[in-house]
């Protein structure tokens, strides 16, 4: 497995092997990896001869800077996990590679990123798109895979994609969860081990609601789900919508969407999780 810290570094062997004719998958990663990164790799190396991991906390995606500080890191651990995975090629680049000047670029998603995360994080997705255009650009794979949990954002990365003319295949694989049905995301190792109980009850309530749509309208699901969810004392939700897979407005009857998704962000302590379910009738 090579480990780069350059682009330059990193565009000379991906042209070698290019000129190979091999096809690269790329998995872009901020690191403290878990079993929901490695099923992307596993997807990767499914479907590409060369599999490229990124490892890079990006400032520019955090609205708090807490929140960057505290973003959990091991990159022993992670090469260690990338190598037994298979992977080829890690970039490990440092923050002066990939800004080396400030970038001051916007993006327009339209309604994409006004909505959910984008109104609760004003900004996050262009610093998103800052640093995937920017990866994509220094690996210029052919696939590139992104998971579900953070739906939102594999609806913008398709966008950016289109907008910016990338021939790149944009693949969105499965939510990977705990035992207990927590969808896996390196800010539960922030979570106390009782936290980490309590927060299951955000994946519970939701794919419960989906059992319950028949029963419901929209509001009076929506209104459930609060509900059900702020009687843990532990939990704090911020949002829950029923949207538009493809546009992510929010659906007000049943029969406005066929590919619908459920969404919802909570606190749970001083941890910001999100997690989604797919309602397709």
């Amino acid at each position: 497995m090579d480990v780069l810290q350059t682009k330059e570094s990193l565009a000379k062997e991906l042209t070698q092997l290019k000129g190979q004719g091999r096809t690269i998958g790329f998995v872009p990663t901020m690191g403290a990896l878990h079993r929901g990164h490695l099923s992307l790799v596993d997807c990767s190396r499914r479907q590409d001869d060369v599999t490229v991991v990124s490892i890079f906390v990006n400032p520019t995606q955090f609205n708090r800077r807490d929140d960057f500080e505290q973003y959990p890191r091991n990159l022993t651990s992670d090469l260690k996990d990338l190598e037994e995975a298979g992977v080829q090629v890690v970039f490990i680049p440092g923050e002066a590679e990939m800004y080396p000047e400030p970038d001051h670029r916007t993006f327009d998603f339209g309604q994409l990123d006004k909505v959910m995360e984008g109104h609760y994080r004003p900004g996050h997705f262009d610093g998103v798109a800052k640093i995937v255009s920017k990866l994509f650009d220094a690996v210029q794979p052919h696939r590139a895979y992104f998971g579900e949990k953070d739906f939102q954002q594999l609806v913008i990365i398709r966008d950016l994609t289109r907008q910016m003319d990338y021939d790149i295949e944009i693949i969105g694989c499965p939510i990977v969860r705990e035992p207990n049905g927590l969808a896996i995301s390196s800010r539960n190792k922030r979570l106390s081990a009782e936290q980490r109980k309590q927060a299951a009850q955000l994946s519970r309530v939701i794919f419960q609601a989906r059992q319950y749509a028949d029963r419901y309208a929209i509001d009076q699901l929506k209104a459930w789900v609060v509900a059900e969810l702020n009687k843990n004392s532990e939990m704090d939700v911020e949002y829950f919508e029923v949207v538009d897979e493809a546009t992510l407005t929010s659906v007000n009857a049943w029969s406005d969407a066929y590919y619908k998704r459920a969404c919802v962000a909570a606190w749970v302590g001083q941890v910001r999780l999100i997690d989604n379910v797919k309602f397709y009738f």
